[in-house]
């Protein structure tokens, strides 16, 4: 069953999620569905840059629990936004939760609708938001992280831009975002990938200084006790047995 829709108009390649029946929940199938699109993307020569987008009313919904991606596989998707060597806008009118946001901060501008609604849910299924990290870290407010990462406290696209999650947030995502597609169909492809590279050098430094390390924390925690408690009470739709 396809997963990923693609399209290609005036130089901009639309990858589109397209799971709504899981909330576009990051399985193993969509982890390699859009690394393969990206991959592509990144070596055809009509494509000036990316645009990331989503069927349905989520962005998505963070790991799929019942057929979850790969954590190595996870970090290479992620590696792929970020080192692609064209600029990826994300296209968000919808909610994001979880792993979700490691996608979103992963692309270099991302605009979102006013409706879209953003949440760290890990610590409510008894995990971390690890891997998911290695782009969120270097670009997004540390103090807001820190509330969001520990209580995953839901909020809104103004507050999303403020922390610097999304680059803009408005009513209409698409007006959001005419003046940066125009912009990229007037830049110099060979500026672009430079630019680029200036621009994401911190980020890979995290990925080369810590993705083993948070790959295996990832792992570590899906496999405890409390994660498998978290992630069936999450399923049947009740309270973790730690909620007091």
């Amino acid at each position: 069953m396809t997963v990923l829709g693609r399209s290609l108009a005036r130089g901009v390649q639309t990858l589109t999620l397209d799971s709504p029946h899981t909330r576009n929940a990051l399985s193993a199938a969509l982890v390699t569905d859009l690394a393969d699109a990206l991959d592509d993307a990144g070596r055809d020569p009509d494509v000036r840059a990316v645009v990331l987008t989503h069927t349905g009313n989520t962005f998505s919904a963070g790991a799929d629990l019942r057929d979850p991606p790969d954590p190595d596989a996870l970090v290479g998707l992620l590696r792929t936004l970020v080192e692609l060597p064209k600029p990826v806008v994300a296209r968000v009118t919808g909610h994001v939760r979880a792993g979700g946001l490691g996608l979103l901060a992963a692309c270099d501008i991302a605009g979102a609708s006013t409706a879209s609604t953003f949440a760290f849910t890990e610590v409510r299924i008894g995990v971390a938001p690890a891997v998911v990290s290695l782009p969120l870290l270097p670009r997004t407010d540390p103090r807001a992280l820190a509330r969001y990462y520990l209580t995953g406290e839901r909020f809104d696209a103004a507050e999303a831009a403020r922390i610097g999650l999304v680059t803009a947030a408005g009513d209409d995502v698409d007006a959001v975002l005419e003046p940066v597609l125009d912009g990229v169909r007037r830049a110099s492809p060979q500026a672009l990938a430079a630019t680029k590279r200036l621009l994401t050098a911190k980020v890979l430094e995290a990925f080369d200084r810590d993705a083993a390390q948070l790959t295996a924390l990832s792992a570590e925690l899906f496999a405890s006790p409390q994660a498998r408690e978290g992630m069936t009470a999450f399923l049947e739709r009740r309270d973790p047995e730690w909620v007091v």
